[in-house]
């Protein structure tokens, strides 16, 4: 199929000369004219007078073997010897037989001019099917039956040997045109492929606006690819579009859809995030702060599931949310500060009722003990109704007061014990077990006479001294 770009045939520049009209060929066996009479050459219109030829790059030479096929006669009639025959090209009179042969023989050289160009042109990789066409049909019609002097005979096998290369051109052409349309194809579907994958990738975790850029650079791809690779048949090139269309429509639709979908829910999370915001107004001014706290991080976890609304709409909504809940946060916050001041100021007071509750110890014996637990109750009593202090401190504090209490405990205890009958009967079972168990590890130990053995006897005897010792 002939390129629509195709250029056109080749044409060297003709010669600068005009020169008359050529006559019709002529049968060798046709009788040659005779040279008109003077009266009747005088009737004749004048000859157009041709300028000399020009040299058109041709030398002596081509132009003398050329002339070597032809001859002028007396009449300016030029003829042209093709195999044992020879035919008239034209005639050219009022010059010198040899200027009217040398014009038909550099007419000879330009067609010769033309099928070397082409010959050359075939060996080029731009040229087109349709040159190379046009220029055949061209040649073909100059050489049937040039009007020019030379070897014809040769003139004609190299246009021959021009159509049979011509045609082979053509087919490597064609066939360089199929391979590169069969890569142009290859390389367009690569581009359909991938868009139909990503058509094919698209969910809930599909980034649009990533996968938009995707197709925009695809299609730029397949753009420049028109541009820059030979052109496909129309068929190809419409199945391949049409695939690439609906991927495009599909990542179209689904966007659309995505788009329809976040806009519900961005309408959905405004309408929770407005409900959110007017319970948390409507609990800025409690003062239970316990209870409220928890109320607002219940309201912070709603919102976190609600979903975004849009970025500046977000922005204006989070704001008004954070008005209320600062509101609240703050007086809390007001709240505390007061109590923090509160209690240090109650710490001071604990820590001074502590310097009196360790005056009171330690404590001598029983009745010192009674005095000062009575004075203990009455800082108890005191302490009791100061309330809180800072929470780092309350250990502490409390600790030093338990000391107290213990150090005056212990002497009760000891008091009472010593006044208990059943103390004192335990006390004396206890010794009597003693003293008999000494004696008993007094008569081993006499009879023993491993050393070692002895020595761990030894041992327990002076623990058993020891209790003994503590219990009387």
């Amino acid at each position: 199929m002939a390129d629509e770009n195709a250029t056109e045939p080749v044409n060297t520049t003709e010669t600068t000369e005009q020169a008359v009209k050529p006559a019709a060929p002529k049968p060798s066996a046709m009788p040659k004219p005779h040279a008109p009479s003077p009266a009747a050459f005088a009737k004749k219109a004048p000859a157009a007078r041709v300028a000399a030829p020009s040299p058109a790059g041709f030398s002596e030479a081509d132009i003398k073997q050329a002339e070597a096929f032809g001859r002028v006669d007396d009449n300016g009639t030029v003829f042209v010897k093709e195999g044992e025959s020879e035919r008239e090209v034209g005639q050219f009179p009022d010059v010198s037989k040899e200027e009217a042969l040398a014009l038909y023989a550099r007419r000879y050289l330009d067609l010769k001019a033309k099928l070397d160009t082409l010959e050359a042109r075939l060996k080029s990789k731009n040229i087109k099917p349709r040159e190379i066409d046009d220029s055949i049909k061209m040649l073909s019609e100059e050489t049937e039956a040039p009007a020019v002097v030379g070897d014809i005979a040769s003139l004609k096998a190299q246009f021959e040997a021009l159509k049979t290369a011509g045609e082979a051109k053509k087919a490597e052409i064609s066939e360089a045109r199929k391979a590169a349309m069969a890569k142009a194809i290859e390389g367009r579907t690569a581009i359909v492929e991938k868009a139909e994958e990503l058509a094919a990738s698209l969910g809930e975790n599909t980034n649009w606006r990533s996968t938009a850029d995707k197709f925009r650079a695809l299609f730029d791809e397949w753009q420049a690819h028109q541009r820059n690779n030979v052109r496909i048949d129309k068929k190809d090139a419409d199945e391949l579009w049409k695939r690439f269309s609906a991927a495009r429509t599909t990542f179209n639709q689904g966007r659309r859809k995505w788009a329809q979908a976040r806009d519900n829910e961005r309408k959905e999370a405004r309408t929770v995030k407005e409900e959110i915001i007017k319970e948390a107004n409507e609990l800025k001014d409690s003062t239970a702060w316990g209870e409220t706290s928890h109320r607002f991080q219940e309201l912070m976890d709603r919102w976190k599931q609600a979903g975004r609304a849009g970025r500046n709409e977000d922005d204006e909504l989070w704001a008004q949310f954070r008005e209320a809940a600062d509101a609240f946060f703050n007086a809390r916050q007001a709240d505390r500060d007061q109590i923090s001041a509160d209690e240090k100021q109650n710490l001071a007071a604990k820590e001074e009722l502590l310097v009196k509750a360790e005056a009171l110890v330690p404590v001598a014996d029983e009745k010192a003990a009674k005095h000062a637990r009575q004075e203990l109750a009455k800082i108890q009593e005191e302490w009791d109704q100061i309330g809180y202090v800072p929470r780092d401190d309350m250990r502490r504090i409390e600790g030093r007061l338990d000391a107290v209490d213990k150090q005056i405990k212990a002497v009760e205890d000891a008091a009472w014990k010593q006044s208990d009958p059943e103390a004192d009967a335990r006390k004396s079972s206890f010794e009597e077990q003693l003293n008999a168990q000494l004696a008993e590890l007094d008569q081993k130990i006499a009879a023993e006479s491993d050393p070692k053995k002895k020595a761990k006897l030894e041992a327990e005897k002076a623990t058993k001294e020891q209790w003994l010792n503590a219990v009387k």
